[in-house]
């Protein structure tokens, strides 16, 4: 038995855990894999800017290629519009039946269907971005000389008179009358995301993105005077005839394509097109649209 005042016995260090040095080379190899695996997850790696001819939109494109490189269209996983919503309806044409989804960010004048800008973390914006979908207006108008012009919309189909005098419309719709004659400066048919546009300033309702609807909206209506437009299912098929088109020239118009001296037009969305559209969470194109409802 040991003495109170005995020297206490003398405790060995444990021994240090031997390192396996081809386990740990494995285990850092695969650190690194799975964090590389991670960093690369995106499925917006490769982005195609495309800008509009503005000072802003061209040197926000100079600085973002400069950050993240840039694809050919054809050959991007999202595309980036710089501009305003001029510049946006166009990349949508251009693009509309490539399924790439088109991010857009404000450099422009109006900037109802863009993004706010920022030239830090693109890649994070995109990767949380919402999907919207849309389907395009196809219009189909034959002039007086039997000529027929095919064009998409992306927010309006219009009719609009080409004199001082007031255009005469016939308006069918699925093949039945609706009514005989409109007398008016034109009319047209507007899709969800087109209804804040030309539609909202000639007095047409807003629609939710997601509804199944079409705004019918008459452009300074002289007979009916009181006739203020209607609301169709999306799956309508719209007639306009011209009456007396020699005397009274109409021109028809899908945003930015113009047929001249129509006679009938027709017009439909098109449901073998989908428009793939990304907005920053909080900031998508129906609540914007819903907004503008509560807007003065």
């Amino acid at each position: 038995m040991m003495g109170a005042d005995a020297a206490p016995a003398r405790l060995d260090k444990p021994a240090k855990p031997r390192i396996d040095g081809a386990a740990s080379r494995h285990r850092a190899a695969a650190w690194v894999e799975t964090i590389g695996i991670m960093a690369t997850s995106s499925k917006y790696q490769r982005i195609a800017f495309v800008a509009g001819p503005g000072p802003e939109a061209q040197q926000a494109l100079a600085q973002l290629v400069a950050l993240h490189g840039n694809r050919a269209p054809e050959d991007a996983d999202v595309i980036v519009g710089l501009g305003g919503d001029g510049l946006m309806l166009q990349t949508l044409h251009r693009h509309m039946r490539s399924g790439i989804p088109i991010y857009g960010m404000h450099r422009g004048t109006v900037g109802f269907l863009m993004n706010e800008y920022s030239l830090h973390s693109l890649p994070e914006r995109l990767e949380a971005a919402k999907l919207t979908v849309i389907n395009p207006l196809l219009m189909r108008a034959t002039d007086i000389r039997g000529e027929v012009h095919v064009h998409h919309a992306i927010n309006e189909v219009s009719l609009f008179r080409q004199t001082h005098q007031a255009a005469r419309l016939r308006i069918l719709i699925d093949e039945r009358e609706r009514m005989a004659e409109l007398i008016a400066d034109g009319i047209m048919v507007a899709t969800p995301a087109g209804s804040t546009a030309y539609n909202l300033s000639a007095q047409g309702p807003i629609l939710p993105i997601n509804a199944p609807l079409m705004a019918l909206t008459p452009i300074s209506p002289f007979r009916p005077r009181r006739w203020r437009g209607a609301l169709l299912p999306n799956t309508a098929f719209v007639v306009f005839e011209v009456l007396e088109s020699g005397k009274r020239p109409v021109a028809a118009v899908a945003d930015h394509d113009e047929a001249r001296d129509v006679q009938r037009v027709e017009v439909l969305a098109d449901k073998t097109i989908a428009i793939r559209m990304l907005f920053d969470p909080g900031h998508s194109l129906e609540e914007r649209i819903l907004s503008e409802q509560f807007g003065f």
